[in-house]
């Protein structure tokens, strides 16, 4: 994905680079404010061979203004949507659902057959995003989200559109989507 595969008003979604973690720390402070992440933490996914990030970049200046990751081993059945933030400067202008669709759509091509993410109870925003990608409730973790002590509702994508578990093998044989 060296290619632009996106686009978001006036902004490019392109694979995460190490280079780009001063941009998405930024971000992640923001966004999370005392359940950010450690900057070691967040480098070590971008790196990792596991793990996919996407940011969403200004196309006029360059600035990094959102990112999202997914932690999904290759030909594992399972992935993870480990993260996404938008600033707040940009929200509400589909960056996030361009950017969950480039996690999707990597996570197929890893062969996952479903995808799970937790999201705070609280975020009634994301959770309709995430339900209009298809994913779906299948539990609540208690005070998961700490100081606040806010519930996270874990979602299911199964199965993964594109990804092995959406195919099947058809009456005489042959595999059909």
């Amino acid at each position: 994905m060296n290619e632009v595969p996106a686009q978001a008003a006036g902004v490019t979604v392109r694979r995460g680079l190490e280079s780009d973690l001063e941009g998405i720390m930024l971000i992640e402070r923001v966004v999370f404010e005392h359940e950010a992440w450690p900057d070691e933490a967040m480098r070590r996914d971008i790196m990792s061979p596991h793990c996919f990030y996407v940011v969403g970049e200004i196309e006029a200046t360059g600035q990094i203004v959102g990112y999202a990751g997914l932690q999904c081993p290759a030909s594992s059945d399972d992935g993870d949507i480990q993260t996404i933030a938008v600033n707040p400067t940009v929200r509400s202008r589909g960056l996030g659902r361009v950017m969950m669709r480039e996690l999707i759509d990597e996570a197929a091509k890893r062969g996952a057959h479903r995808l799970f993410l937790e999201v705070r109870a609280d975020n009634p925003v994301a959770i309709g995003l995430y339900r209009a990608l298809g994913f779906h409730e299948v539990g609540v973790r208690a005070g998961y989200y700490q100081p606040d002590n806010v519930d996270a509702v874990v979602m299911k994508l199964d199965p993964v559109p594109g990804g092995p578990g959406e195919r099947r093998v058809g009456p005489v044989g042959i595999e059909c989507t």
